[in-house]
Order: C-alpha cells, then structure tokens, then sequence
C-alpha cells in the first residue's frame, strides 16, 4: 500500500529519489542526481538537446546541477508508456506515490510541450497521457488520482478509511474543480502546439462532455448531485461536512468544489482559483471541439457554461481588501460570506496567470497577488530561511518552493527573480532536487524528496528566466 500525500515527509539524513541515494552536494563538485540512461523511463532527444541549451547559459554551478536534475524528472523516473486497443497509453505517477493525478500528470508534462512539434516519440507519450486522462474521467469525473490497472482497487492506505463510492481504477476520490481542468487544458495546449488531431477521437469528446456535465450538476441548481465523501480521520480537513456533501451554499451559478488542490477541504464551496481555471479552460476545450473535431454544438455547451460561471464571479467573488479597492476571494459560499487566503497549490490566487485565468498586469490581479503574498495571507509563512505562501496541507511553519516559483515566473521585476533564485539554490538542503515544502527555518526539514511536479516548475522558470531575464542566468547567487 501506499501512503497519503500528506504522510511522505524526509529530511537529509533518510533520503531517497526514485532508488538514488541523495546526499549532501560537495561545495566543489555537483554530480547529476538523473538515472542512468538505461533506468530512465522515458528519453526524448528534444528534452535532451534543451537541457544542454539552458543548462550551458546558467553560470551558478549549484543552479545549473539543479536545472539539470530536475527539468527531465518526470520523464525520468514518473512516465510509463505504452497501449490499449492500439492507441497509445501514458500513466505519469507523481513520484514518491505511485498513483496518478488528473491535475500532476498533466502538469508534470507542461514543460516539455513547447518540443512535441519536433519529437514524434514525446507528441506519441503525450497522446497517450490525453487518452489515459480521457478513459479515467470516465471512470469516474470525481476521482482526483487513479492506479495504473483500471480494474484494481486503491493502492492508497488511507482510500480504506473513505466513506464514498470507489470504483475500480480509482486510487483517491477528492471531487476538486481542477482536476478537470488540467485535462482540458493539456488537450488544448497539445492541439496549439501539433495541430495533432489523433488524441481526439470519441473517446476523448465522450470524457469532455462529462466534463461540461458534471461541472453542471456541481453548479446544484436542482439537486445536491451524487457526490459525498466522508473518512474516518483525525484530520478535519480530509472530510467533509453535513453528510459528505460539504458546507452549504447559495445556487448562483458557481462550481462547488469540496476540496482545494492541496486535498484539504474547502472552507467555503465555491473554491475561486478553480471556478476562474474552469471559466478558462472550458474556453480552451471549446477551441479543441471545433477546430479538431468541427463539433460546434460541444464546442457551445463549453463556452456557454464558461460565460455563466464567469459572470457569477464577477458577482459573487470579488471582495473589498480592506484598503478601498478590491481583490478576488479565495472562497465564497453565495450567501455574502467569503475567505481571503492564498494556498500554494496550483490553481492559486497567486498563481492566475500560470493557467490563463488573469493577466499579469490585471489591476484586480495585481492587488490580490499583493495581498496574498503578504501577511494578510493567514497561510503565508516567514522565517529565517524563506518567506512565501505555504499551505494548511503540511503545517503553518512549511514554506512551498511551488509559490516561489510561480512568483519568480509571473512577476515582472527582475529583482524579485533574483530573489527567488537565490531563495531556491539555498533552500534545497543539498540535494538537487524541489520538495514539496521545507520549514521556514531550516530547510534540511522538509517534504516529498521525490516530487515531480514541481521539479518540472523549477525547470520552466528556468527557461522562462533564460527568455526574459537572460542577464539573470549569467550572474552567481
């Protein structure tokens, strides 16, 4: 069995990745963290020519060895390829749990998109990661992750404590917004960078209607819908109230989410980051609809729904800031009552720009990223080693590299990169590698030694520092 996301925590004195001893970096020599070629789960000649690109501009040794351990980290140690009924098949675990999320799997990938247009065996991996995504939605759209066998039961310690309806092939049944979401969006952003219409067949259209359907019946206009989820736990945020259906609500419009990115449970049911990611990447979809498939009347349905919960919004989650102007909420339950707070999950109120659902220099944007990334923020976190936005997930002293690095990728001061930079070189206790948070005090105290996506992050901010900042990657932190 495995464990919980919450359970995996490390340190460097017990710590491995993906079987390689990780140590303490010598201060003269950096030696790669990555497999040997012949371990590695998943090889591309592009991904292999971009490391060498990037990696050669980056003058800090330390931050040229982290680059190069963790860009390729997914497709080392996380990707296992290959087919059902003659299609292509991609099952991406995150790591240090052997299971797939919706939201990971497709993120995990995003850094290497930008290259399937001139690599047939990564545009083939990728097809095969929309498809598998596409026959796990429709196994069940509330799942959050799923195992490998599509007819096995969960590999997760903590399923058998759950009091909802685990069918086979789910690993954990979290109804969170976003894990239908990233799905939408990595068919999209797929599509934009191959015109590949292969991954799109009937399959695919069946799994984005019940999409479209389920973020309906979560609207619970009518009717509560079929969805509950209880477990057996000391942890009041891996449950949900009033029989599993969560805390009540006012039906204007908005999609309930019972469960944040991080898998805590909402405050509020109207998770703000999720609806905003819905409103964009149903537009996405639609785009996909019609121009791969010529199916307007889906393509309809999707911007239809992405206009009502976008107008909802703008109704009932703006909020004022205290300071005269306003900001977005991070959840509001329709009744008048909201949160403000900032998670370092993505989708973050931070984070916006990352998933298309605001523009950088959105005055509206720009006051709530400010105030998330500040005090104000009761899950923003302040130490000797760090500061930055952590999560109620890990604890209230636990600062996340994810919300440095989407920091450093959507301002637009170099010298708050510098920062981040200089933050992150220092933070990553010795061994290469992101971790899913590390203590704001002492970083050797953190979590998740094996934590793929945000390997990946690390690597995009990387390249996206390379494109604006170039200046930035010549300097020594």
């Amino acid at each position: 069995m495995q464990p919980t996301r919450r359970a995996v925590i490390g340190g460097v004195a017990a710590l491995t990745v993906a079987g390689t001893s990780v140590e303490q970096a010598s201060a003269a020599t950096f030696v790669s963290k990555r497999p040997p070629v012949t371990k590695r789960r998943f090889v591309s000649a592009a991904v292999e020519r971009e490391l060498l690109r990037l990696k050669a501009r980056i003058a800090d040794p330390e931050l040229a060895w982290m680059f190069e351990n963790c860009y390729p980290n997914t497709l080392d140690t996380t990707v296992f390829t290959g087919e059902i009924d003659g299609k292509p098949d991609t099952f991406v675990i995150t790591g240090d749990i052997d299971a797939m999320w919706l939201r990971d799997s497709a993120v995990q990938v995003e850094p290497y998109l930008h290259l399937a247009g001139t690599d047939r065996g990564l545009r083939v991996m990728l097809h095969g990661l929309i498809q598998r995504q596409a026959r796990c939605i429709l196994i069940d759209p509330y799942a959050n992750a799923f195992v490998r066998d599509p007819q096995a039961k969960s590999n997760l310690d903590s399923a058998t404590l759950d009091a909802t309806e685990m069918k086979p092939g789910v690993a954990q049944r979290k109804w969170e917004i976003d894990s239908l979401c990233y799905p939408m969006r990595l068919a999209h952003d797929y599509w934009k960078i191959t015109g590949d219409r292969t991954p799109f067949d009937d399959v695919w259209s069946r799994s984005a209607a019940l999409i479209v359907d389920t973020f309906r019946v979560q609207q619970r206009k009518d009717h509560p819908g079929p969805y509950t989820y209880q477990r057996l736990t000391k942890i009041p945020t891996d449950s949900l109230m009033l029989d599993g259906y969560g805390p009540p609500s006012n039906k204007v419009g908005l999609i309930h989410s019972a469960f944040r990115p991080s898998d805590d449970a909402c405050v509020y049911p109207f998770l703000v980051p999720a609806n905003l990611f819905a409103v964009s990447s149903l537009r996405q979809v639609a785009r996909v609809h019609r121009e791969a498939r010529g199916d307007t009347a889906a393509a309809a349905a999707a911007e239809a729904l992405a206009s009502e919960v976008e107008a909802a919004l703008r109704a009932h989650a703006i909020v004022p800031d205290g300071r005269g102007g306003q900001v977005w909420a991070y959840e509001v339950d329709g009744f008048g009552n909201w949160l403000f707070a900032d998670d370092a999950g993505n989708p973050s109120l931070y984070g916006l720009p990352l998933i298309e659902a605001a523009g950088v220099e959105d005055p509206l944007y720009q006051r709530t990223a400010a105030l998330a990334w500040s005090p104000r923020n009761p899950f923003f976190v302040q130490g000797r080693a760090a500061s930055g936005i952590g999560s109620p997930h890990m604890g209230l002293d636990q600062v996340w590299p994810m919300a440095i690095i989407a920091r450093a990728m959507v301002t637009r001061d170099e010298d708050v990169v510098r920062a981040c930079l200089r933050t992150l070189k220092a933070t990553h206790a010795g061994t290469g590698f992101m971790h899913e948070s590390f203590n704001k005090d002492d970083p050797a105290i953190f979590t998740r030694s094996w934590f793929a996506w945000v390997n990946g992050m690390f690597g995009q901010m990387i390249a996206a520092v390379a494109d604006r900042y170039p200046r930035l990657l010549t300097e020594r932190f």
